[in-house]
């Protein structure tokens, strides 16, 4: 038992090895060579019986081939098995002129190869090369379903000349083409149609004789003779229903999956279906006291569908399977009413058109050739189900070099006759699917019968498989199979040499050894214990792993920061973050570089502050932003960036010439007057400024610091500037003055003169008297 245990953990020592190894060959703890080649493309098998150390386990073997090598494992001893692609049937595309004589459609090639056989490896993807040509002069079989309700009145009688008019205009396209038609009404049970015996006979007025109501009827299976179609179709007379969804389903259901009545061949399949009235879909034929739904087969009998009334309607999905598995092409013939009814139809049907129908059916020709025409200058590739695991992608090399991948990969557009295109297919299997055997799948374009058969054959083992020894001795005493160098145990027995049974592996004393210091967890319970010896669980997530002796340390339960593991600046290794050079903190997230505290002035934090996680934390409350560069009360603001906000906003000031240099730290906003400046409620520290420009004029701006720490100025783009001396008024103002002085000094002289005058005159009287 001791002995047991010892090489157990050993054992275990081998497998935290691997899982912290970390690529998905030793992710997988491959136990034989089949298991290791369907872990990755990469993986290798060592079968050198001396190949392991003294406590590694079996899957040690499985690993990358360089790992391997490096290892000490010799080439020849490592199983490497690759798959291929094998050509089995390669037969050129046709290549002839519509001239060059009639061939049978089975003569005629337009997709190589044909067939393929190919071994998969899993995760190595086989690649090989499609190539299709649209042939030239191929045969073409259409026909034509229409909707005989009584609001088609004037449209059969249109169509009735339709075969040999469509017969000359597709000749032009083909030599060999041929030509049906079909005509459905409703399911005849209530409330589609009224079973009164009397509209049984003629569901229409009396004015109007119909024909009885029907779900579908084959009036002519497909033909050479255009003359013919004309003959049946004007046999046709209308019939009628009671509501305005009409059961084109079940006719066009009928039609896909009657082949031999409908006379289909293995060519081109157009189907035309033509109708001024929408449709009845699965689940409606509830309302009749239908609810079976449609089984998708043929119930023709004497042209006619004789189970309208026991099965429902088919829906959209099951036509559009049926539409493919038959290669059938569906152009809608729809009147303009409905058109987008049809149109979200044609979304959901591959291969199909849609187009509209004049009230009278008058230009249906050209609408079908149109159609055609559209449809058959793309080419869209479609496989059939695939196995298990097994997945397929395409790029296509399409006209005029373009190339394609993902969806758009599967098809090229614009083909014209005797085009040719190729398509780069890959396909990959992962792992080995359960059957592991041979599966076939086919890829055909869409609408065309031609199809690739491709043989899958899985590498689901080593050949070293082959040359197992049953029962051998070497695995504890026939316990096992031993094969490429390693034991593959009996069902029942686990270990490096099967020398453990799995009813052994919860056995009390055995179970001690994977507790924690003889705690209660076993494995911490994030493993199970095998032998004694924990086996830590994997995760969904390879890159998330359990370890230790009792699995208790794992490499995603550490702190993170930004929501990432470790702030994204470290490992976490068994709970702890391990951080890298220049980051501290229990999650990685606190920088030791300084370099983002530097200030311009080579100061850290402009010495207002100290660097904390490569973050200024500013020791005066006063100071903000990154670098505590900016203090929105302190006085002195706005003369601080007078010079930075002139040059900006006016390209004026003593900075204007070193503007883009110095003065990028804020953004500037123009305004149109001063009163449209944010006022001081607006935002937090906001500041009204006025100052003097170059030209003696005052400017208004605002200093903003957000939230964020980034500035925002505000600029009011009118200026107030002081007014010039007014000439006029004081050249006038001042000659006024001069003549108004010398006028009063007149008046003052001549008073003064008056005055002396009269003491004059009156010294005169006085003497005269004595």
């Amino acid at each position: 038992m001791d002995l047991r245990v010892f090489l157990l953990i050993s054992l275990l020592l081998g497998l935290s090895s691997a899982q912290q190894d970390g690529n998905e060959c030793t992710k997988a703890s491959a136990q034989s060579c089949g298991e290791c080649i369907q872990a990755g493309e990469k993986c290798g098998w060592c079968t050198d019986v001396n190949f392991l150390k003294q406590g590694e386990q079996k899957s040690t073997r499985c690993d990358e081939v360089e790992s391997l090598l490096k290892k000490g494992c010799n080439k020849t001893s490592i199983e490497n098995p690759r798959g291929n692609v094998e050509t089995l049937k390669n037969q050129s595309v046709t290549n002839r002129k519509k001239e060059g004589g009639s061939l049978k459609p089975d003569q005629i090639t337009q997709i190589q190869p044909q067939k393929l056989s190919l071994k998969l490896r899993s995760g190595e993807a086989q690649k090989f090369a499609l190539k299709f040509k649209r042939a030239e002069d191929y045969p073409i079989d259409l026909y034509y379903l229409m909707d005989l309700s009584f609001s088609m009145k004037d449209d059969l009688e249109n169509v009735k000349n339709l075969g040999t008019h469509l017969m000359t205009e597709m000749q032009k396209i083909t030599s060999d083409f041929r030509i049906g038609f079909g005509s459905f009404v409703e399911k005849t049970v209530m409330p589609y149609i009224s079973t009164t015996p009397a509209k049984l006979l003629n569901p229409c007025s009396a004015e109007q004789n119909c024909t009885s109501p029907f779900s579908y009827k084959n009036v002519l299976s497909l033909t050479a003779d255009g003359s013919k179609f004309n003959d049946l179709v004007s046999r046709q007379h209308i019939s009628g229903n009671l509501d305005s969804p009409e059961g084109g389903f079940d006719a066009i259901m009928q039609v896909a999956v009657c082949a031999n009545q409908i006379g289909w061949r293995n060519v081109t399949r157009l189907l035309v279906f033509s109708t001024d009235a929408g449709f009845h879909f699965a689940g409606d034929g509830k309302l009749g006291g239908i609810v079976l739904p449609n089984d998708g087969k043929c119930h023709l009998q004497d042209n006619m569908y004789t189970m309208s009334h026991y099965y429902d309607y088919p829906s959209i999905a099951h036509l559009v399977q049926k539409l493919s598995e038959n290669n059938i092409q569906t152009i809608f013939a729809i009147t303009k009413e409905f058109l987008p009814v049809y149109q979200q139809l044609k979304e959901l049907i591959p291969k199909s058109a849609v187009g509209t129908l004049s009230s009278d059916s008058s230009n249906v020709i050209k609408l079908i050739i149109d159609a055609y025409n559209s449809l058959s200058s793309e080419v869209i590739l479609e496989n059939s189900r695939l196995p298990e695991g097994v997945s397929i992608s395409y790029v296509s090399h399409c006209k005029n070099g373009v190339s394609e991948n993902g969806e758009n990969g599967r098809k090229c557009s614009n083909i014209s006759i005797g085009d040719e295109v190729t398509f780069d297919v890959a396909i990959t299997a992962k792992g080995c699917p359960s059957s592991g055997k041979s599966e076939i799948i086919k890829i055909k374009p869409l609408g065309f019968t031609e199809e690739v058969e491709i043989l899958l054959n899985f590498i689901c083992e080593c050949e070293c498989h082959a040359k197992g020894i049953p029962n051998s001795p070497e695995c504890h005493f026939g316990n096992g199979t031993s094969e490429c160098g390693a034991c593959r145990c009996n069902e029942g027995r686990i270990g490096r040499v099967c020398e453990c049974s799995k009813d052994e592996v919860r056995t009390e004393d055995l179970d001690a050894n994977c507790r924690i210091d003889n705690g209660t967890d076993i494995c911490s319970n994030n493993g199970d214990c095998v032998c004694g010896t924990c086996e830590c669980k994997k995760r969904d997530n390879p890159e998330e792993r359990y370890s230790g002796k009792f699995c208790e340390c794992d490499n995603f339960n550490c702190d993170r920061s930004n929501n990432k593991l470790c702030g994204g600046h470290g490992r976490c290794e068994c709970r702890k973050c391990i951080c890298d050079a220049n980051y501290t903190g229990s999650a990685c997230d606190c920088s030791l570089d300084t370099s983002s505290c530097i200030a311009s002035n080579q100061q850290m934090c402009n010495g207002r502050g100290t660097c904390e996680c490569g973050v200024c934390k500013c020791t005066d409350s006063k100071f903000q932003g990154q670098k505590c560069e900016i203090c929105p009360t302190c006085p002195g603001v706005c003369s601080e960036h007078k010079d930075c906000v002139e040059c900006r906003a006016f390209k004026t000031g003593d900075k204007k010439d070193a503007c883009e240099k110095d003065c990028r730290d804020f953004s500037l906003h123009m305004v149109k007057k001063k009163e449209d400046l944010p006022q001081p409620n607006d935002k937090p520290f906001i500041n009204h400024c006025k100052e003097r420009d170059a030209n003696d004029c005052w400017f208004f701006f605002t200093y903003a610091t957000r939230n964020d720490s980034t500035v925002e100025v505000h600029v009011a783009e009118e200026l107030e500037c002081p007014s010039g001396p007014d000439i006029i008024p004081i050249v006038a103002g001042v000659v006024a003055g001069i003549v108004l002085i010398g006028l009063a000094l007149l008046l003052i002289w001549k008073l003064l003169m008056i005055i002396h005058d009269r003491r004059e005159f009156a010294k005169f009287e006085k003497k005269k008297k004595t």
